[in-house]
């Protein structure tokens, strides 16, 4: 196995039809690593936990060659990062961070503080988001539930591994808004507290997710307000909307 070329693995969340609305706020919730890291010279346990423990926290990166984003330097918050076993002159390595944050550029900056320099080896990610390994379909599975539905009409498997939109607005909190007010939204309207039947507890600049009394997603927004100010509101915008979901006229017209 090349340096350049690590065996890559993992979660990978993947949204279809009307669900890619809500894919790239579903991944910005963060993501958990498993990494094999190769040193390039014999360094004892103690020396290697104590280099990689100084990654954790707000690190400056800059992404590396081979890789689709402009190459300036950037900053990335590691929120932990964990040696757990040591074998020869591999370590394996757990990672929690931000979205953009280059495994292989940690490695590669570690192997630069060792002295003698290193790579990544494999990579897997365990989660993403809310999604983890939990439940995890293989390709080889989609490619067989594809074929059942295409050619034999059985659509049991798609069912099966295919989840509703609604599961990737788990990690946010919920303001569920009133059935007169989800064609408004639909058509492009902020929540409105008078619209709004319940909620989560959320801070002002949270991102939100709004759904229906049923459960299902109507939009994405940002909360001008927090969920302390709501209970007092009678009036005013709750949400600045940053994707509408629900399409249009599914619920009826509460206007003139």
């Amino acid at each position: 196995m090349g340096r350049g070329n690590p065996k890559v693995t993992g979660v990978l969340p993947i949204g279809l039809e009307n669900a890619t609305k809500v894919m790239s706020y579903t991944t910005n919730a963060g993501k958990e690593y498993v990494c094999v890291m190769q040193v390039h010279c014999d360094v004892d346990e103690k020396t290697l936990a104590e280099v990689v423990k100084k990654f954790e926290g707000e690190i400056y990166q800059r992404p590396p060659v081979r890789s689709s984003v402009k190459r300036r330097l950037r900053i990335r918050r590691v929120k932990a990062i964990d040696l757990m076993e040591v074998k020869g002159r591999l370590a394996l390595l757990r990672i929690e961070s931000e979205p953009g944050t280059y495994m292989r550029k940690i490695c590669h900056d570690a192997g630069i503080l060792l002295g003698c320099g290193a790579h990544m080896r494999e990579l897997r990610r365990t989660r993403s988001g809310i999604f983890t390994e939990k439940g995890l379909v293989t390709l080889q599975e989609v490619s067989e539930a594809l074929y059942l539905w295409r050619n034999c009409k059985d659509e049991s498997e798609l069912k099966r591994i295919l989840l509703p939109m609604e599961f990737a607005l788990c990690g946010m909190p919920k303001i569920i808004v009133d059935d007169m007010a989800v064609n408004a939204i639909a058509y492009g309207a902020q929540v409105m507290a008078p619209g709004v039947v319940a909620y989560q507890k959320f801070n002002k600049g949270d991102l939100v997710g709004v759904i229906t009394l049923k459960g299902e997603g109507v939009a994405i927004g940002v909360a001008e307000v927090s969920s302390e100010e709501l209970e007092n509101m009678e009036k005013g915008e709750v949400t600045r909307l940053k994707r509408v979901l629900i399409p249009r006229d599914v619920y009826p017209k509460a206007w003139k």
